[in-house]
């Protein structure tokens, strides 16, 4: 693990050398001979830390060694620029306060070059014992990726993934089984299909595949059959060779001798003319790792006319759809174990079928919880648990809340942690230490993942690419960890843009022992037990008993000096003690998370001599005010004051040039979000924020010289307004003129529901505009526009990359119905329509809205009737009709909807919920017509006000 702080650390070194080299005058040699030997070593831990678990003590702490001495590095530097670094001050008395500070600073910078100097010394010894240890150990010097040392133990483990599985007769493969083999056995003879399951390791992928290639059916169909082992780290020449010898077994064929001295050129002509003599083939690769490898094989399996197939398992979703794209082929996403497979399983395995004893119930979901599905995991618990008395439920109490001390061991669970650290131990460190750093969250907490992005770039562990945002780039590793089935995604904002995301259970648990392993995160629920000896780095507070004086008390003798990151969880009453204690003795940090805590509606000052802070987060707290000290905060890029009593912010803030990101909003109606939100009022002279890419939420009712500076802030990518004046509109049309990169817009009027002001947006056409007309906001993605609309923009029908349109309290006649201008736009996957609209019906036309996915309508009174006509919406998936009184009937032709997956209703006409509710004769016709959607769900308010939701289908059943 050393060896991805290892690469972070030197990225930083290197930035540093480049943007504060000039400060350091004579220093700049020590620290490049610094940075030159911590190089040396990097190559060598990669080997020397996959031996480390079986390392001798001296290894581990050499590993350990360098670790610490990276960090301490970065720390040294990083004090200095907060020293050094200061913007120089200019004038009679700027000349003094320089001289004065000169003299005073001469100290310092002997103190610092003192420490610096002390680091070349630690790593020149430490390198010393490099030298021993290449030596010692059998590792080279120029060690590369190929990561040898755990090549067999990568090829055995990803094995046992199957042996393991096979072990018991695995549930809920049945049907998959019946799946795969259909699509193998159906489709195009003239073409080479090919055929992927992917998901994370554990699942069964293995078994899954073998159950399908051994199937009697798939033998007879496929006479010439192979199965290759791929692994991460396989050479490419002997997986060829492999092939060939299997292919001629089959066959009862001798295996040719030359084959032993072939180049991989001509094994793979070899391998290509077998297959086109050979006739029909089915290949199975088990367990690949990158698309290089397809991209590669590929040229060696000819399609020739027989309907040959291809199956391949992955952990990797661009594996599996890079290998299916050209033959049109079949991806099958694996998914964990339903609750009641994984009690068969459990049972099976613990109780040869039986159903598990009364008395020991709880604990059993407790543990199956925590395996979410995994089989691997439920077979290597239930043969952990096989051998503990089941008569003493203390013995699986035990079991189940040590967990993740079990995975350190090394008996069952220990196979278990050797498979999921595959996928780890195949990310490049950059990704490494973005997954590791998600050990943040608690367990079964779901992450926002704008939140974790916007983490990683403070922490910088994002690396900035040329011709991408710094966003941009974090998203891609977001991405690509989800790809890898490292990372879940649980909720999605928009089509494309995840919303929320979890890790698996077990996983986590993994994540945890590698994050403590090299003392990246420490986490604590405020115990003073909990606090380790190495110095705390990044601190996470999970939730605290602060209440404890004692606690408090023995908390002061740890330091925090090295403290670069404070983050807290959860609804917590926190210690003011604690956040001075943080605050107060450290000048390091660059992270302060303080999101939904209980803080004073002061911002404590401490915050603002913090020199490095890049990420303040002080949304959902009481803070009421933000004082002209934020201007002191030269580093700040992030700066959230989300559902605060914030309203106003200080001319100041024009001084942090840096800031990216800027938050400050409340709710108009905190028990209705469908009203909206308050914004903050800005200096006039806002514009001058031009790194700004997100901001959220500007009052624009002081004029047009608010929205004239909106069209400076040329970064802007996320823009949301509220209040604005109607007779800005012009004005703002010209601002968003220039905001070419701009993806989401929200403007709201003046007022409050029906009370809102009317927007008028209609002027991109205006002669000022006219060069750009064609190009505007063509890059815009999400829209909401809030407030009274006399008749829709006209451009909105242009913007063919729309993913969302949310219009609320519009108030369109029927004469102006809002389909018309969304029906063609090829994008749009989600509707939202509040109060939009004043006419009596909704037409939803043939061949219109072909790839929305998501239908919202709520509070349009006068609503009677919905008509979706055959071949309009016809990849709707949700449907939802919220508060529609005069509605009183379903849409009619909602049968042509076949997609659609779930229908919610809330606070319709009594006559419709009669309908649904109530065992009528007369409703049978209206049964047929939604006897395909899986899922009902209906809402409303019962006579004396309480609120009651149910699911139809459960509630029909009943009846």
């Amino acid at each position: 693990m050393a060896e991805t702080v290892l690469s972070f650390v030197l990225r930083q070194l290197s930035t540093f050398l480049h943007e504060e080299g000039r400060l350091l005058g004579g220093l700049r040699q020590e620290v490049q001979f610094i940075k030159d030997e911590l190089g040396h070593m990097r190559a060598f831990l990669r080997e020397a830390e996959a031996k480390e678990e079986d390392a001798q003590p001296r290894l581990q702490e050499w590993i350990k060694q360098v670790r610490e001495a990276a960090y301490d590095t970065e720390d040294i530097l990083d004090e200095f620029v907060a020293r050094f670094a200061r913007h120089p001050a200019t004038g009679f008395y700027g000349s003094v306060r320089r001289i004065f500070s000169s003299i005073k600073n001469l100290r310092a910078r002997h103190r610092v070059a003192s420490e610096i100097q002390g680091i070349k010394s630690r790593i020149k010894s430490i390198s010393e014992a490099h030298q021993r240890y290449q030596s010692e150990y059998g590792i080279s010097a120029q060690a590369s990726n190929s990561f040898s040392a755990v090549k067999n133990t990568t090829w055995r483990y990803s094995r046992d993934d199957a042996l393991l599985v096979e072990e018991a007769k695995l549930v809920g493969i049945d049907q998959p089984k019946r799946r795969l083999i259909s699509q193998l056995l159906q489709g195009d003879d003239y073409q080479l299909k090919v055929v992927s399951v992917v998901g994370m390791g554990g699942l069964g992928k293995t078994t899954l595949m073998k159950k399908v290639h051994e199937d009697p059916d798939v033998r007879r169909h496929f006479p010439v059959r192979a199965w290759v082992t791929v692994s991460e780290t396989c050479d490419f020449q002997d997986l060829l060779k492999d092939l060939i010898r299997q292919l001629h077994e089959e066959g009862k064929k001798p295996v040719p001798q030359s084959i032993e001295s072939m180049t991989t050129t001509e094994l793979k002509k070899f391998v290509r003319l077998f297959l086109q003599q050979a006739g029909r083939y089915a290949i199975v690769f088990d367990d690949v790792w990158d698309v290089e490898f397809w991209n590669t094989i590929k040229f060696a399996l000819p399609e020739s006319c027989c309907g040959n197939r291809v199956m391949l398992t992955t952990r990797r979703a661009d594996v599996a759809s890079a290998s299916c794209i050209e033959s049109r082929g079949f991806v099958y996403r694996m998914e964990p174990l339903s609750v009641e497979d994984s009690r068969t399983l459990f049972c099976n395995k613990i109780f040869n079928g039986a159903n598990c004893p009364g008395h020991l119930m709880d604990v059993a979901k407790g543990i199956l919880d925590k395996c979410e599905g995994l089989p691997l995991a439920i077979l290597a618990i239930s043969g952990l648990l096989a051998s503990k008395d089941v008569n003493r439920i203390d013995e699986w109490e035990m079991v189940r809340r040590s967990l993740g001390g079990e995975l350190e061991g090394t008996g069952k669970l220990d196979r278990v942690k050797k498979i999921l650290s595959l996928s780890y131990s195949d990310l490049p460190w950059h990704l490494k230490t973005c997954l590791l750093y998600t050990s943040i969250c608690p367990e079964d907490h779901k992450i926002p993942c704008n939140r974790l992005v916007n983490l990683w770039i403070a922490e910088r562990f994002v690396e900035w690419r040329e011709g991408m945002s710094i966003e941009d780039v974090a998203w891609g590793y977001l991405s690509e960890l989800v790809n890898r089935s490292l990372i879940q995604v649980t909720e999605v904002f928009f089509e494309g843009l995840p919303n929320a995301c979890r890790i698996h259970d077990l996983l986590r648990e993994v994540i945890l022992l590698k994050s403590r392993e090299q003392n990246m995160v420490t986490i604590t629920n405020g115990q003073p037990t909990t606090w380790p000896s190495e110095k705390v780095r990044r601190l996470v507070v999970h939730s605290s008993s602060s209440n404890n004086t004692q606690h408090h008390q023995q908390r002061r003798s740890y330091c925090f000096d090295h403290l670069r990151s404070f983050v807290t969880f959860e609804s917590i009453v926190l210690s003011k003690m604690l956040l001075s204690e943080v605050l107060g003795s450290n000048k390091l940090l660059k992270v302060l998370d303080l999101g939904g805590q209980e803080t004073s509606e002061e911002i404590p000052n401490e915050i603002f001599s913090l020199f490095h802070l890049k990420y303040l987060h002080l949304g959902g707290t009481r803070v009421e005010r933000v004082p002209k000290a934020i201007g002191k905060l030269q580093h700040l890029e992030y700066l959230n004051l989300g559902k605060t009593g914030v309203r106003e912010l200080p001319m100041e803030i024009l001084k942090l040039q840096k800031l990216r990101f800027l938050k400050v909003y409340q709710l108009v109606d905190s028990s209705d979000d469908d009203y909206g939100y308050h914004g903050f009022k800005a200096p006039s002279n806002m514009g001058g924020l031009l790194a700004l890419e997100v901001l959220d939420c500007i009052d624009a009712s002081s004029g047009s010289i608010i929205i004239k500076e909106i069209g400076k802030l040329t970064q802007l990518r996320e823009l949301r307004i509220t209040k604005l004046r109607r007779e800005d509109g012009k004005e703002l049309c010209s601002s968003l003129a220039n905001l070419t990169s701009l993806r989401v817009l929200s403007v709201a009027s003046i007022g409050k529901g029906d009370d809102h002001d009317i927007i008028d947006l209609n002027h991109h056409h205006h002669p000022s505009l006219s060069s750009s007309s064609s190009l505007f906001l063509q890059s815009l993605r999400m829209l909401i526009l809030r407030g009274r609309l006399e008749k829709m923009p006209q451009w909105v029908a242009r913007l063919h990359g729309l993913l969302r349109i949310d219009l609320d309290w519009s108030r369109l006649r029927s004469e102006e119905d809002p389909l018309e201008s969304l029906g063609h736009l090829p994008n749009l996957v989600n509707i939202n329509f509040c109060g939009s609209y004043q006419g009596e019906g909704l037409c939803f036309k043939t061949g219109e809205f072909l790839n929305l996915k998501w239908l919202h309508l709520k509070r349009m009174e006068g609503l009677r009737w919905i008509r979706v006509e055959e071949g309009a919406l016809p990849r709707l998936q949700t449907l939802s009709l919220q508060r529609l009184p005069l509605l009183e009937e379903l849409p009619m032709g909602i049968q042509h909807l076949s997609h659609l997956q779930q229908l919610y209703l809330s606070e319709m006409s009594s006559q419709l919920r009669g309908k649904l509710l109530e065992n009528q004769k007369e409703e049978s016709e209206a049964y047929r017509r939604i006897a395909h959607i899986p899922e009902i769900l209906i809402g409303y308010y019962t006579d004396d006000r309480k609120w009651r939701s149910c699911n139809l289908w459960a509630e029909k059943k009943k009846t």
